[in-house]
């Protein structure tokens, strides 16, 4: 038909097997870079490729160890781990932080110091660990956060030991606290042993014996899929829990001492003057250590810190006191050691002491004066007057070196740590400290324990446990377990004062404090007393009083009242039990000390009849 063309199929054939052509070569191009690329990943990089795939699925996950417990002379729990609900983030799988933590807050209520305790914690950890949000869920909440996994990743509710401290406050000075790992902590302490633990000894015993409590962890290398859900457990190493300490504190002896303080600002330490283990630790007020466990909130915190009866401060042995007259037994022994006096010397007492060239009477606490006196009467009684008058003979040199002996001035090394030595003046000190020369004046307010001088309560049983051995020193510890990486070395050794006879001269004059009618201590504790014991009463001065002025607490504020200190032990001639005892701004030291000497020996008693 006209207009029609005739098709060239030769030619139709030719583009089209060209076109084939091309279409193949770039195909086998294609299939030839794919193959290339296949061949260098999984044969010449396979062993780089191999790990990162292992390193996607296979994860190392560290077990914390459980921490060592702490029980009592009687196997009392005073330190336990208790089960814990936790609610925690895995950082590398968050892509939007404050937006998972806004979802979080929608569930279960979280406060600014959550979150922001929560980012701290952050910075200390690694991309991979499981850092806390939220401690102790409930069983609600955990419902709330359960149900609601799947729009939270990298969310995980984990099980977890935390401390638990079950006598709440009562020991809460000696035993300590651990607490969340802070900045300056994780600089010092090997990352590595605290893997996937939060807490740390913040004070006391948890804090002294870190290193035995903490134990050490173990890891799990588990395998997971994209969303790190744990799939199986490939590998595991079981942490080593730490080791358990047993102390020589008797909870039920602590709480008779703290009822008997009966919330009154003080302390009480009683030890056992054979083995030097300390039997009752007792500062008042107290706090609950539980607050610390897993974070105290700043309002909580700030309340304890600026309370002006100060729980958190350890008196038994950080609060510094004026011996005061407590330390007239150990001044007798000096002055009987140095042969500056005799028993049977006395001395007239008209109320006062002036030293030659001064108008200024140094008082006797009784206005009237306590007749002819000598050193047994000076104990019994209290005298001042006697010990004023033969201070100057003594001398501040010798005083300072025999009280040292003692222990004053000096820290115990008790395995707490937080311990202040007291002070104990000499003119040494006074020159390097104010520049100025010592005074005669100034030794004598220092031989009645008054004027620079500052004891511990934990230093004034040392020393009644002193004497209690005539002489033989012990080293004051709660721990029964002797772990020599963490012994201290001891401040002094055994005490030599010539005579032996002078310690039972001073010891029999210590028994009629609280025997005779006559003693400071015979009316408050003395009568009806079923066993021996040798006592020293103290008064110390929270402000002065001018001269010639008499002493009358009811117009002065409950914090500018005298101080009651009181040390003792007992039995007197096989002591079991040496007391100190300083109630601030009151008079009770000695019934405080009599209910617990009560609580420890009457039992004792009774037993030995029944034998």
């Amino acid at each position: 038909m006209p207009g029609d063309t005739l098709k060239d199929y030769k030619t139709e054939n030719k583009v089209v097997n060209t076109r084939v052509w091309v279409a193949s070569f770039f195909m086998l191009l294609l299939v030839t870079g794919l193959i290339s690329r296949l061949f260098y990943l999984q044969v010449i990089r396979y062993k780089d490729m191999s790990t990162q795939a292992d390193e996607n699925r296979i994860h190392l996950r560290p077990l914390p160890a459980n921490r060592g417990l702490i029980y009592d002379s009687e196997n009392n729990l005073l330190a336990m781990n208790r089960s814990s609900k936790t609610l925690a983030i895995v950082r590398e799988r968050v892509k939007n932080m404050d937006e998972l933590l806004a979802k979080i807050s929608q569930l279960v209520p979280l406060s600014e110091g959550d979150i922001k305790r929560y980012k701290k914690r952050l910075r200390q950890s690694r991309p991979f660990e499981e850092v806390p949000l939220k401690f102790d869920l409930t069983d609600e909440q955990i419902a709330r956060i359960s149900v609601n996994l799947f729009r939270l990743p990298g969310v995980e509710i984990n099980a977890e030991l935390v401390r638990s401290y079950p006598e709440g406050s009562a020991f809460a000075h000696s035993v300590g606290y651990v607490g969340r790992i802070n900045d300056r902590e994780l600089q010092r302490i090997d990352a590595s042993l605290y893997s996937g633990t939060h807490s740390i000894g913040k004070i006391g015993l948890e804090k002294y014996y870190e290193s035995v409590l903490h134990g050490k962890p173990g890891y799990q290398e588990v395998e997971t899929n994209a969303t790190g859900r744990v799939l199986r457990v490939l590998k595991e190493q079981q942490p080593v829990p730490g080791e358990n300490l047993h102390l020589y504190l008797n909870s039920h002896l602590q709480k008779v001492a703290i009822k008997a303080m009966n919330g009154r600002r003080g302390a009480v330490v009683a030890m056992d003057p054979k083995t030097g283990g300390i039997l009752v630790m007792a500062s008042t007020p107290s706090f609950d250590p539980n607050l610390f466990v897993t974070g105290i909130d700043s309002k909580t915190y700030n309340a304890l810190n600026r309370s002006i009866e100060r729980p958190l401060y350890n008196r038994a042995s950080l609060g510094e006191y004026p011996p005061a007259s407590t330390i007239k037994p150990v001044m007798a022994l000096a002055l009987l050691a140095n042969k500056i006096v005799k028993p049977s010397d006395k001395i007239f007492d008209r109320g006062w002491f002036q030293l030659p060239g001064s108008e200024h009477r140094f008082r006797n606490w009784k206005r009237s004066g306590h007749g002819w006196v000598d050193l047994s009467k000076a104990i019994i009684v209290s005298n001042d007057t006697y010990f004023y008058t033969q201070a100057t003979k003594l001398g501040i040199n010798r005083l300072h070196s025999f009280a040292s002996q003692f222990g004053f001035g000096h820290r115990t090394g008790i395995d707490i740590g937080e311990e202040r030595p007291g002070l104990l003046p000499s003119k040494q000190w006074k020159r390097r400290l104010y520049g100025e020369p010592w005074y005669p004046g100034e030794t004598v307010i220092a031989i009645i324990g008054q004027g620079y001088m500052l004891a511990t309560p934990l230093q004034l049983v040392e020393a009644a446990a002193l004497i209690a051995n005539r002489g033989k020193h012990v080293q004051p510890k709660l721990v029964k377990e002797d772990i020599p990486s963490l012994k201290r070395k001891e401040w002094g050794g055994d005490i030599h004062i010539g005579n032996p006879k002078n310690w039972e001269v001073i010891i029999k004059a210590m028994e009629e404090v609280v025997s005779s009618p006559k003693g400071t201590a015979y009316w408050r504790i003395g009568r009806g007393l079923k066993y021996s014991m040798a006592a020293k009463t103290g008064t110390a001065q929270v402000v002065s009083i001018p001269q010639g002025a008499e002493y009358d607490p009811e117009k002065l504020k409950e914090f500018q009242r005298d101080h009651s200190l009181f040390i003792a032990f007992a039995p007197v001639n096989n002591p079991k039990i040496a007391i100190s005892v300083v109630v601030e701004n009151s008079t009770d030291s000695a019934a405080v000390a009599r209910k617990v000497l009560d609580a420890y020996l009457l039992p004792k008693l009774k037993e030995a009849k029944r034998k």
